[in-house]
């Protein structure tokens, strides 16, 4: 209670204030009913309790008559800057208008995501730098016959063989049902006295090596796979043939791998 009582001491000083301010207008409607005394003395204590408060009447409202409204008609359509025309009335033409914008946003975003696409695969292709490396070109009469020779290509050994005839009559009859890897000599070859296989063990990635092994192919040391005259799996922990590049032959003396 006391401290209710306190409060109420401290807010009267504003309620005074606030209650001059309201009853100000009055005395500009009822002169009469009004005591200049009464008033200069409320000004004075208004003044004294909240000095800076802004003087003037609460119930004044100050409307701005002058401001222009602006006018949009230069940003609307023809068909709609008649406001007492039914919207109807012009609904195909806008509808024709609306249809027309859509189908170029739509093409316009189409062919953007379309160069997005084409930029990012492009993006992720070789480069000239590497393309100009994915082919090799061998002269074939650099290997004499009954000879392995060993290239490089695209980081790999590449093993190109120059086959005897016994060679090719020993591999040619070999039976399909004694190999892990069943694959006939003729399918590995494009002409009988060529073997071009990549120089890469086909068991833990080894390079195996020409003219040794059982079988006078390949061999490899490391765990022991041997090779036919063909690149074919005859013995060892190896599981596939060794692979076969693609290449062609551009003339006699002239092969052409990748």
């Amino acid at each position: 209670m006391v401290s209710l009582v306190g409060r109420s001491g401290v807010l009267y000083p504003y309620l005074q204030s606030s209650n001059l301010i309201i009853s100000r207008p009055l005395s500009s409607l009822f002169p009469a009913a009004v005591n200049s005394r009464d008033v200069n003395q409320r000004k004075s204590a208004r003044d004294q309790v909240v000095p800076g408060l802004l003087h003037g009447p609460s119930g004044v409202r100050f409307a701005h008559t002058d401001i222009r409204i602006p006018d949009f008609t230069d940003y609307r359509r023809p068909e709609v800057q008649d406001a007492k025309k039914s919207s109807q009335e012009s609904s195909e033409a806008r509808r024709a208008f609306s249809y027309l914008i859509t189908g170029s946003t739509a093409v316009v975003g189409v062919y953007a995501a379309k160069t997005a696409v084409t930029q990012f695969i492009s993006s992720m292709s070789a480069s000239a730098d590497v393309l100009a490396l994915s082919k090799i070109e061998i002269k074939l009469s650099d290997i004499p016959e009954g000879k392995n020779m060993t290239f490089k290509w695209r980081g790999k050994p590449l093993f190109v063989r120059h086959r005897t005839e016994k060679e090719i009559s020993a591999e040619a009859n070999v039976d399909l049902s004694e190999l892990r890897d069943p694959q006939h000599d003729t399918d590995r070859v494009v002409k009988p006295a060529w073997v071009i296989v990549i120089g890469v063990c086909t068991h833990l990635g080894c390079v195996p090596i020409a003219n040794a092994g059982e079988y006078g192919g390949y061999y490899c040391p490391c765990h022991g796979s041997h090779y036919d005259a063909s690149g074919r799996i005859r013995k060892g922990p190896a599981p596939l043939n060794l692979e076969v590049p693609y290449y062609e032959f551009h003339d006699e003396d002239t092969v052409v791998v990748g």
